[in-house]
This record gives structure tokens, C-alpha cells and sequence, in this order.
């Protein structure tokens, strides 16, 4: 039996051994694998989930078992360090010989630790393996006892790795600070605009970036870290760095046994993955292939099948010449991703680019001068469309004529500007990571045993990997389900086998009362970022319970009753019902935002926004505005924020109606309405729409007899004008149609979808809608209404309750065991108001 030994027991190493032990003629092969870590192969990939349960276990990709199982020898704990390639022996550090007929070196790579002075001292840390994290979590622990400030830590690098270190840092709960060399965040990935609505974005999540600057010193004293300096005047203080900066090729074992090696780096390997040795083949990041090293895992993994077939005897399956490296990755909770060429030159194509500051939203599309082909592009806070586009990138398939749709959507009322998930061809690779066509996914329905997402997974092995592609492959399974007249379930996530209209009905009907009662219920397992707040979403829905219910399962935001700036500092926005308000309400906001030294802006909403509050001054602030009449405006939910409105025919000389009375009473019957997404209103007095009623998920139009109903339109990522819905309506046969429309929607949308896309997604459209709502053809809408005026009866003011409740008051602290305030918050003065320092 021929002898096969693999070096490294990475994740590249790991899929070799998978990919090996599936193929035919495997069994004439022993394999032996030599992992450095003292423990099997772990996903590197979602390494900073580790933070989150502390469970190395979870990452695992495979256990001890597996290995037994298919006749694999697994010694971890033992570093190779010679290969005798006249003797076709390598030696271990323990001086143990073992001899191979093929080696397999897949040693990956090191982490980048530059040269500066002092980097050697404690409290500096590289992140690459989970004893690094749990070395970071044991020092973060020491340092941090009997303290109440924060402790400041830094990552040196904001590339994908250094931002993936930021992430850990900031879960350890300490003051996290990005160190960059470069003018710009992810500066291979990313241009310069969409790396600056990146930085925006992070900063806004209290993480302190700093571009530009050239590490030249570690400060410390008694050999541990105190800060970086970068100038003479240029330092900042901070207690633990995590250096990511780079990786480099772990080739050494290729240079005891003199194969060729890169000029910087990396043993040399043919398109067969053989390096000068061809008995001797090297996979991924320690391979040199076209001169470049590749960090990602999905040419690692293609690698790996390439090596697997030139050893099991297939000589045509080669590495293809040209690496795709296109990625999409969720970093701090980012969606990011960069495909094709991400950077357009000139003489190539042109760019059409989208961006929305308030929302922290980046798209670049790069387009071919005749406007037919998508040559790449970059995707920053929403990524949803990357596997699309991505597609049309890699199979040339057509685009629109107007290629902005891509990013902005058909201007028309038809919905999507893309075709169906199946019209992307057959060969097209869905799955990078484990080479998974569409063509395997929906033949592994049609003619093989699969019927579900599940069986498709297992099968294929799709979405396994870095989990990219997992929007596409859904897609995919549950079109071509559809396509056999098979009935198609979507669940909320892996811990509820069920839709958010199968749990809400669940919910309502059992009276469960809380998250954990559900879970036991109905779900499984601890669960997660996912279910939580849909969970949350569906009690408040369902009951009209405050966000001051349940605020384990709530995000930041619901928890403080307040959105969170990039500094760390709070916005209070009280409801300023269709924006009409009192000038002593005015004097009231005048003075609290001179008190408190607030930031004041008027909004698009038609309201007052005050910025710049710390979480112990949002009590104080909100009992002097609940004193002056207003009530929370909700502005940090997933709920109804405004009802925009003209002056109406009181004051305008077109206005046909009193759009401002209707307003009102529409956003006071509505207000804190909980819902899968936010809701904004509109009504405008006549046809000119100075409320801009059709950009709104529900919008009113006066007319000659009436009132012209609008759904289902919205800004966001992709702009869509509101449908016409019912024509010439009174003020009661309006609010009754809207009762039923917003309640059929709070019922049956999933969580976090916007009535636009929901909308799309409606079997039958806004005909089947008009249906629903008008024509009452499900026999459900008087209980539709009834269920709204019983949220309605409900309402409570949640800022009311919660200074009323000192419970409830112990939230609003900076720190758990102090009541000292936060004094890092340092503000500039612009047009005579204050802004964060960062904005300098």
C-alpha cells in the first residue's frame, strides 16, 4: 500500500484528506496527516466565533473519529522539520522518521510580524490560532481586574485579517483601536470611497481607526505594552496590540530539501500542484502558483482536488490559469465584498456608483465601455446582490440596458432587474470554496434523492465553506422545488425549523410569553443573532410589548431606546407627529439641546434629531422631553418612524385636503408599531407629493373624491416607487384598508424585509394584495382589524416606562460595577455645534 503523508492539518489540509478518501481508488492509499496544533482542523475562516462560546469544538471541521473512520493516521502536537527527498523521508521534531511514496505539503502560512522595536513586549499577540485567542482572553482578563475604565487594545492592520482581529477585540469588550499603514481600510479590496463608507460604518460601532500612520515604536514599561508610538508627537496609549498585518508562507521544510522557491516566499508549483520534486506537491498558502500566493480558502481548496486527481492517476485535471479572488465576507457585522476587477481602469470600462452616508451604504458596479459586460465591482453594507452579480461576472451573462439598474433597480414597477436564480447557466460555480456548480445543486434535486436545503448541503457540501455563496444555493434549491410543484419552506434559522409566519402563528396561538419559552417550544440549541430579534420583532408584534421587555434578545439599539453613533454616543429622537410642532415644543428642544450640548439636526422624517447624548445622560434628557408632552419617536426600532406630510389645504393655495389632520391621526394610531423592518408614511395634499408619499412604504395623494392609496415603496439599498392600491378613498375606508395592509404584512413578512422586497417576493403581487386587503378574499380581514386596534389600544410611551422603572435605569450605565462616566469622548466644533472627533 502506497504511502501518502500530508504536512499541516489546516483547513487546506483537512479538505485534501476529504476530497482523497471520496475518489475511487482511494483505498489503495495510507494517508498520514501532521497537524503543529494540538488539536484536528478548526474552520480559520469564522475563527472569531470563538469569542462567542469559547468552544473550540464548534469550529472543528471534522472530529478524531472521522480520521479513524476513513483509515486516516492524525498525530498532532508534532512539528515536521527535514525532508530527505533521496530517501522519500521526512523527519519529525521528536527525530522520528516516517517514509512517503507522495508528500502533500500544506504547512499554509505565519503571520506578518514587522520589525519594530518593542514588538517583542507582553501584551502583543498575532491572530491565527485559537490558542493565540485564548492567550488574548487570559491577558485581557488580567489586566482588566479591579478596573473600571476599558481597556485600550489595538490591532496593527486593516486589511480583511486585521478587521477580522478588530472583531475579536471588540467582543473581548475592550476599547478597540485599528492601526493602518495605508490611506484606506482593506486597501487591496477596497477603493478609496467605499473604504471610507467602511470606515464609517466601523466607527460607528465605537471602533477608533487610524489611517496612515507608520508604527515605529512599542511603548512599555517593565516589558509590558503601554502604547504605539508613531512620530515624536504621534502615539496612542494602549495595553494589549494584536498584530495582523500580513501572512508569509510557512516553506521552510521547502528550503531544507532545496525545491524551488518563490523570490519572496513560497514553494514554486505547477499547474498540477507539483513542486521541482513531483512526488512532492504543495497546496495552498504555502504554494507559489503564477507567482502569486493566495489567501483565500477556495483556491486552497481547488488546489487540493487538483493534487488529489494528479495523485490518484487523472493528469487532465489541472489548476486553472486564472484564480478568481473575488470574496464576500461579514466584517464587525459588515457585509463586504469585491468580485471581478474592483478597481476600473480607464481604458477598460467606466463605473457607475451608488452611495447612501445615512446608511452606510457602497455599491461600485465596473462596466465595459459598450455597456454590455460586468467586469466587477465592490459591495459595502449590503452584499445580498453579490452572487448574482458575480455570476453575470464569471458567465458574461447579459445585463440591462441601462446597466444602473443593476444597483439602483428598474425604474418601472416590475420588480427585480434580474431574471431567475435558473437562468444562470448549468457549469456556472456557485460554491467556490468546494467547486459546486448549479447544475449539481438542482440535479441533486431533480434526479438525485434530495429535498431540502439540509440534503442539498450534505450532498454537495455547498455553502460549507467560507458560507458566501449561501444566499445563491437557497435560492437555487427553493426555485427549483418550485419548478416541481414541491411545496418550499423557508426557516428562520438553523436553531427554528420554522418561517417567522409559522412562529408568529405558533406564538400567538400557544401564548408564549418569552424567548426562552419559545425556544424550548419549538427550536433547539442556545440560539442567535438571528432568531433573537425576530423573536423580539414577533412578541412586540403580537402583543405590543416595549423593547424594555425581553432585552436580552434585543440589539443594542432597542436596549438603550436609542441609535448608536460612530463615536459611541447616543441620538434621542422624540415623535414629532407629521411634523407639526408647538413653538413652546420647539423652545423645549431648543433648551434641552443647549443643556445637554446636543447636536441638532432637522431630518427628512420632519422631525428633531439631537446627537451626541452618553447613555447616563439619556434618562435625564427624556424625563425633561416626556415632562414638555413628546414621547420616543422611535427612531431606533423596527417599527413605524414617521408620517411625512405638506401643510395641506389649510395653508397651501393647491392643497386639495388637510393632509397635516390626516397625518397626525395615521401616525398617532400607528406609532410604536413593531414590524419585520421600519415603516415610513406619507400623505401629501395634492399631486405635487411635496411629502413624497410614493417613496414611502404607505403613502396617501389627494385627488378630486378622495384619497389615493400607495404601498409597498421604500429607499434603501434599492429604491422603489410605491403601486397605486385603491383609488378616490374617504379618511375611514383609507385607514381601514391600511389597518389590514400593514397587519397582513406584520403577519407574513420574514424578519428585517422591507415591504418592497416583500412585496416581490408575494406570490400574485400587488394584484393578489388588492385581493387580500380590498376584496377580503381570505375571509381574514375583520380579524385583520380587529388584531390593529387591539396593538393600537396597547401603545405605551417605552422612554415613559422606563424612567418610571428603576429597574430598568440600571441599563443606562456605562459600567456594570462603576457609576463613572465615559471621558474618552472628545468633541470638534462645526458650524458652531459640536462633532465627534473622528469626523476631523
Amino acid at each position: 500500500m502506497r504511502k501518502i503523508i500530508v504536512v499541516g492539518n489546516g483547513m487546506v489540509g483537512y479538505k485534501f484528506c476529504e476530497k482523497f478518501v471520496e475518489k475511487p481508488g482511494s483505498e489503495a492509499f495510507k494517508i498520514i496527516v501532521f497537524g503543529e496544533e494540538p488539536r484536528p482542523a478548526y474552520d480559520r475562516v469564522h475563527l472569531s466565533e470563538f469569542f462567542e462560546n469559547k468552544d473550540a469544538k464548534a469550529l472543528e471541521m471534522a472530529p478524531r473519529e472521522w480520521y479513524e473512520e476513513n483509515g486516516i493516521e492524525l498525530i498532532t502536537n508534532e512539528r515536521i522539520t527535514d525532508i530527505h527527498r533521496s530517501s522519500k523521508k521526512i523527519t519529525s521534531s521528536k527525530d522520528i522518521n516516517y517514509k512517503y511514496d507522495y508528500l502533500v505539503l500544506a504547512t499554509g502560512s505565519s503571520p506578518f510580524v514587522p520589525n519594530i522595536k518593542g514588538i517583542e513586549k507582553k501584551g502583543v499577540f498575532v491572530y491565527r490560532t485559537i490558542e493565540d485567542l485564548e492567550g488574548m482572553l487570559d491577558y485581557a482578563d488580567k489586566i482588566q481586574q479591579g478596573r473600571t475604565d476599558k481597556v485600550k487594545a489595538a490591532v496593527l492592520g486593516g486589511g480583511l485579517l486585521g478587521l477580522e482581529a478588530a472583531k475579536a477585540v471588540m467582543d473581548m469588550g475592550l476599547e478597540t483601536h485599528v492601526v493602518e499603514f495605508a490611506p484606506k481600510l482593506m486597501p487591496r479590496q477596497l477603493d478609496t470611497r467605499g473604504s471610507k463608507v467602511l470606515m464609517e460604518k466601523i466607527e460607528s460601532m465605537g471602533i477608533h481607526v487610524h489611517l496612515s500612520k507608520a508604527t515605529n515604536k512599542i511603548l512599555g514599561d517593565e516589558g509590558a505594552i503601554t502604547g504605539m508610538e508613531f512620530g515624536e508627537y504621534d502615539k496612542i496609549d494602549v495595553e494589549m496590540l494584536v498584530v495582523s498585518a500580513g501572512i508569509r508562507p510557512r516553506d521552510e521544510l521547502g528550503k531544507t530539501c532545496a525545491l524551488e522557491m518563490g523570490k519572496r516566499g513560497g514553494i514554486v508549483v505547477n499547474n498540477r500542484m507539483q513542486t521541482s520534486d513531483p512526488e512532492i506537491y504543495a497546496i495552498g498558502e504555502v504554494a507559489l502558483y503564477n507567482q502569486m500566493i493566495y489567501g483565500l480558502v477556495a483556491p486552497g481548496y481547488d488546489m487540493a482536488e487538483v493534487a488529489v486527481n494528479q495523485i490518484l492517476g487523472k493528469a487532465d485535471v489541472l489548476m486553472q490559469e486564472d484564480i478568481d479572488m473575488s470574496t464576500k465576507l461579514k466584517l464587525i457585522g459588515v457585509d463586504v465584498a469585491s468580485y471581478g476587477e474592483p478597481f476600473m481602469p480607464v481604458e477598460k470600462g467606466y463605473s457607475i456608483i451608488f452611495e447612501n452616508k445615512t446608511k452606510n451604504l457602497y455599491k461600485r458596479i465596473n462596466v465595459s465601455h459598450d455597456g454590455k459586460k460586468l467586469l466587477g465591482g465592490i459591495l459595502i453594507g449590503d452584499a445580498s446582490d453579490y452572487n448574482m452579480f458575480h455570476q453575470i461576472y464569471l458567465n458574461g451573462l447579459p445585463i440591462p440596458e441601462d446597466a444602473e439598474e443593476l444597483i439602483i433597480g428598474s425604474r418601472g414597477e416590475g420588480g427585480s432587474s434580474f431574471g431567475s436564480v435558473l437562468d444562470i447557466p448549468d457549469v456556472a460555480q456557485v460554491c467556490s470554496c468546494e467547486s459546486v456548480t448549479k447544475g449539481a445543486i438542482c440535479c441533486s434535486i431533480t434526479e438525485g434523492d434530495c429535498s431540502n436545503l439540509g440534503d442539498v448541503v450534505a450532498k454537495t457540501k455547498a455553502t460549507t465553506g467560507c458560507g458566501g455563496c449561501k444566499p445563491m444555493v437557497v435560492d437555487l434549491v427553493n426555485e427549483t422545488l418550485k419548478s416541481l410543484g414541491k411545496e418550499v419552506k423557508e426557516v428562520l434559522c438553523e436553531h427554528f425549523s420554522f418561517n417567522r409566519q409559522e412562529l408568529y402563528d405558533l406564538i400567538k396561538v400557544n401564548k408564549v410569553a418569552n424567548y426562552e419559552e419559545a425556544l424550548n417550544l419549538f427550536g433547539e440549541g442556545h440560539g442567535c443573532e438571528v432568531c433573537k430579534p425576530a423573536l423580539a420583532s414577533i412578541f412586540a408584534t403580537i402583543t405590543m410589548e416595549t423593547a424594555n421587555k425581553q432585552p436580552t434578545i434585543q440589539d443594542t439599539n432597542d436596549r438603550f431606546l436609542a441609535n448608536i453613533q460612530r463615536n459611541g454616543t447616543y441620538s434621542v429622537v422624540p415623535r414629532v407627529a407629521a411634523g407639526e410642532i408647538t413653538p413652546q415644543q420647539l423652545i423645549v428642544l431648543g433648551e434641552v439641546a443647549k443643556k445637554y450640548d446636543l447636536y441638532t439636526k432637522i431630518t427628512g422624517g420632519q422631525r428633531i434629531d439631537l446627537f451626541g447624548a452618553q447613555i447616563h445622560e439619556l434618562p435625564l434628557i427624556w424625563k425633561e422631553l416626556i415632562d414638555a408632552g413628546f414621547e420616543s419617536g422611535h427612531a431606533y426600532g423596527k417599527s413605524l418612524r414617521t408620517v411625512k406630510s405638506c401643510v395641506g389645504s389649510t395653508w397651501c393655495r393647491y392643497g386639495m385636503h388637510e393632509s397635516v389632520t390626516f397625518a397626525i391621526e395615521i401616525e398617532n394610531r400607528y406609532k410604536g408599531l413593531r414590524s419585520p423592518h421600519k415603516l415610513k408614511g406619507g400623505v401629501s395634499g395634492c399631486i405635487r407629493e411635496c411629502a413624497e408619499a410614493r417613496g414611502k412604504d404607505f403613502g396617501l395623494i389627494a385627488v378630486e373624491g378622495g384619497w389615493n392609496l400607495y404601498v409597498c415603496g421604500n429607499g434603501g439599498a434599492t429604491p422603489k416607487h410605491a403601486l397605486l392600491f385603491a383609488e378616490q378613498l374617504d379618511d375611514k375606508t383609507a385607514i381601514k384598508y391600511l389597518d389590514r395592509f400593514l397587519m397582513f404584512y406584520l403577519r407574513t413578512a420574514g424578519p428585517l424585509v422591507r415591504t418592497a422586497p416583500w412585496l416581490e417576493k408575494l406570490e400574485g403581487g400587488i394584484e393578489y394584495l388588492k385581493q387580500v386587503v380590498i376584496e377580503d378574499s381570505l375571509g381574514i380581514a375583520e380579524e385583520l382589524e380587529k388584531e390593529m386596534q387591539g396593538l393600537v389600544n396597547k401603545y405605551e410611551c417605552e422612554w415613559k416606562q422606563a424612567i418610571e422603572n428603576p429597574e430598568m435605569m440600571k441599563r443606562f450605565k456605562h459600567f456594570v460595577n462603576s457609576d463613572d462616566t465615559d471621558d474618552n469622548l472628545v468633541f470638534v466644533p462645526m458650524r458652531d455645534q459640536k462633532m465627534p472627533k473622528a469626523w476631523s
